[in-house]
């Protein structure tokens, strides 16, 4: 039997490795599989499938997924079209679209470390240690971005196993959305020192000139043809890398569980790195280790409370185009206060406060909110009371080096202990070109006597 199984085993180590072949080769030339080489690949996965079937017959199980691992089953075709179905039921997904945890545990790293523990369960005596794992940085309810480094595009099959959920609820009922990444200008730094120009004031003089009247040289007023002069006043402004990072602690057997490192990945370390980010670009001081957010920017402009919040919001919005010379592209508001705007109702004499509410009310359609045409990010890194509206811009995020992922044993007594940690952290830098842009908003209601 054991001379019949490896004879299978060879057969379906071909069949894989003529997909694998085919699939990077395309990868290669990076474009879509066509006719040929889909229907080639459906029928080499096919026998794979059918053999592998055939080993199980003749193998128990657990001999049968040391075998597959070590053969590397769970070869996954990619194309950017779109997931598809082969005819012998295997997935092939689309590209991209993937989670920060999913990539982790079908990248190289958690695969090789899956395959130094007997049946994917780790023992007392086992090490764990594990080079860092890059991405580029990924959060809910904003798109999803490409891996950089330190994995691979093909699903890992050493961790193949029965549908063990963990801890797939996840944490998400209890997280804010963020998406205020969204509106600033994304950038990318090899350096861990930034020098970039700010914009303190603009002054634009042009006007009609009349024809000069004579070659001599005199005042303005006298031959004529001169031309006003503007003024664009500028510094040089310095910032430096931070780091923000954070771990936890997981025991050996939750680190061979595929499902539960990814919800620890996603819901808990790469949004606890996303939602200190937003916290820094808004509020941070510019002391030891924190960005200077926005609200610690010197030439921010400011607008007080008017009779509401709608009348204060729009006319903040006005300081933008006007003194800023800026388009603004969005408001950033504490939940608080943006429930307050929502529950406004229109104003109707001895009725006043019980009309029709101004955003539709519990009935309005779901979706993003807005305010004045402009996208509403919802954010408590802003105070409740406070506000910002401006050009976003013309604030920069330089990513010096995005999430990654260590994983190891070495800490404190961890290693007898059987836990491990897990650390995520990525480096960045914020800087904003031109305060005038932005227009912090006070929306605390004056107290009546």
């Amino acid at each position: 039997m054991a001379v019949a199984t490896e004879s299978l085993a060879e057969e379906m180590r071909a069949h894989l490795k003529s997909a694998r072949d085919i699939s990077d080769a395309v990868d290669k030339e990076n474009r879509d599989f066509n006719d040929t080489e889909r229907s080639q690949l459906n029928e080499l996965l096919g026998k794979a499938s059918e053999l592998k079937n055939r080993i199980k017959q003749q193998k128990g199980d657990s001999a049968v997924r040391a075998a597959i691992a070590d053969l590397g089953d769970g070869i996954q075709v990619e194309e950017k079209s779109g997931p598809r179905r082969t005819p012998t039921g295997l997935i092939v997904p689309k590209r991209g679209g993937k989670s920060v945890g999913q990539l982790y545990i079908e990248g190289d790293e958690y695969r090789d470390l899956l395959g130094q523990a007997p049946s994917g369960q780790f023992q007392k005596n086992h090490r764990v240690s594990t080079r860092p794992t890059g991405f580029e940085t990924l959060t809910p309810n904003r798109g999803q971005k490409g891996l950089i480094t330190g994995a691979s595009d093909t699903s890992a099959g050493a961790f193949l196993r029965g549908d063990d959920l963990g801890l797939r609820v996840g944490l998400e009922p209890f997280q804010r959305p963020l998406t205020l990444r969204d509106l600033v200008t994304s950038g990318t730094t090899q350096s861990d020192a930034i020098e970039y120009v700010r914009v303190t004031s603009i002054t634009n003089n042009a006007a009609p000139v009349a024809e000069a009247t004579s070659s001599a040289i005199g005042a303005a007023t006298g031959p004529g043809g001169y031309k006003p002069e503007s003024g664009l006043a500028t510094q040089r402004v310095g910032t430096t890398i931070k780091t923000i990072a954070h771990w936890i602690p997981i025991t050996k057997r939750a680190l061979a569980d595929a499902a539960q490192m990814v919800t620890l990945i996603d819901a808990f370390l790469e949004y606890g790195l996303e939602e200190e980010l937003e916290d820094q670009m808004i509020a941070g001081d510019g002391t030891g280790e924190n960005f200077e957010g926005l609200s610690n920017v010197s030439g921010v402009q400011a607008q007080g409370y008017v009779d509401n919040h709608l009348v204060t919001t729009r006319k903040a919005k006005t300081k933008v185009r006007v003194n800023g010379r800026s388009q603004p592209n969005g408001f950033v508001i504490n939940p608080a206060d943006l429930e307050t705007i929502e529950l406004l109702r229109e104003d109707t004499g001895a009725g006043a406060g019980t009309g029709q509410f101004f955003f539709g009310g519990p009935a309005a359609a779901g979706g993003a909110p807005t305010l004045w045409g402009l996208p509403v990010v919802e954010s408590e890194a802003v105070p409740a009371g406070t506000a910002y509206v401006g050009d976003w811009r013309k604030a920069v995020l330089w990513d010096r080096q995005q999430s990654t992922i260590t994983t190891t044993d070495s800490h404190a007594d961890f290693f007898v202990r059987n836990l491990v940690a897990i650390l995520a952290e990525m480096r960045a830098g914020f800087g904003v070109l031109q305060p005038s842009a932005f227009v912090e908003i006070d929306l605390t209601e004056p107290v009546t006597p």
